[in-house]
């Protein structure tokens, strides 16, 4: 794999992790609609844990405020202590996805990887987002989540395993649906995604080292990188953006490139003609 392609596949991961517009949708249609081949789920998984550095570095004074609550609570629950229960609202909001996972992962993913269900993800949940976030109160934070509030955004989670859903998208639309303050909703879809995304990384990455290619190795140590950097800049426009705005541009977008994406799929225009 070229360096460019891993520099252009990072600036893609890092552009769409954090907005609700789905990464790894956009990170398959890449080497549909360009001449670069499938860079394969491995280099996904590798640019993914570059974003989830970045959010770890982004939000480590919130971490560090969980570690030193689940300290002080000696690991037990304890909702009076911000930092506990905001440990504990995150394991409860992850354990739906690690049964989802491992069922994907005895069914394959091969299957996934096509451009009508990616589309129809990216249209149908851009329209879902536009809904609900133009609908919803805003009035909660994350310290006024319960365990139920935990669960229902954990199962949405679950939806992200298909492409083009957004796994940042769905969290975020079934937060504001609870009725969470739009950047307090982007706050706990991001620590969300570090317990489900290094564990993926983990995994993935250990497969490699068994493997023993020292190449694939590098190609995904320089995609980790490339993609940290460019997801630290997508965060905090975001958390920029939020202070003002609302989803709207991201929900428009998802409208016109699903819209696009199923006219391809369904042979109504061949959008590779414009690349």
């Amino acid at each position: 794999m070229s360096n460019i392609q891993i520099i252009l596949l990072s600036l893609l991961q890092g552009i769409t992790e954090f907005l609700p517009v789905s990464s790894s949708g956009h990170l398959i249609l890449f080497s549909k609609f360009t001449a670069f081949p499938d860079q394969g789920l491995a280099m996904d998984v590798a640019l993914h844990i570059g974003s989830i550095i970045a959010v770890m570095i982004y939000f480590a004074p919130t971490l560090w405020e969980i570690a030193k609550g689940v300290w002080k609570c000696r690991f037990m629950p304890n909702f009076k202590n911000d930092g506990c229960q905001l440990f504990y609202l995150l394991i409860w909001a992850t354990l739906p996805i690690i049964f989802a996972g491992a069922a994907l992962k005895y069914y394959g993913t091969d299957w996934l990887r096509n451009t009508k269900l990616i589309g129809w993800n990216i249209l149908l949940y851009g329209i879902l987002l536009w809904v609900i976030d133009s609908l919803a109160l805003t009035a909660r934070k994350i310290k006024m989540l319960e365990f139920k509030d935990a669960i229902l955004i954990g199962l949405a989670q679950c939806l992200a395993l298909l492409p083009g859903t957004s796994r940042s998208g769905v969290t975020i639309t079934m937060a504001r649906f609870l009725g969470m303050e739009r950047r307090e909703a982007a706050t706990f879809s991001m620590l969300l995604a570090i317990p489900a995304i290094l564990a993926a990384g983990l995994l993935s990455g250990y497969q490699l080292w068994a493997e023993g290619d020292i190449v694939h190795i590098t190609e995904a140590l320089n995609a980790v990188g490339y993609s940290f950097v460019f997801s630290m800049l997508a965060i905090y426009f975001l958390m920029q953006w939020l202070k003002k705005w609302s989803f709207l541009p991201f929900a428009l977008y998802r409208i016109i490139l699903g819209a696009a994406l199923l006219a391809d799929a369904y042979g109504i225009y061949d959008v590779a003609s414009l690349f």
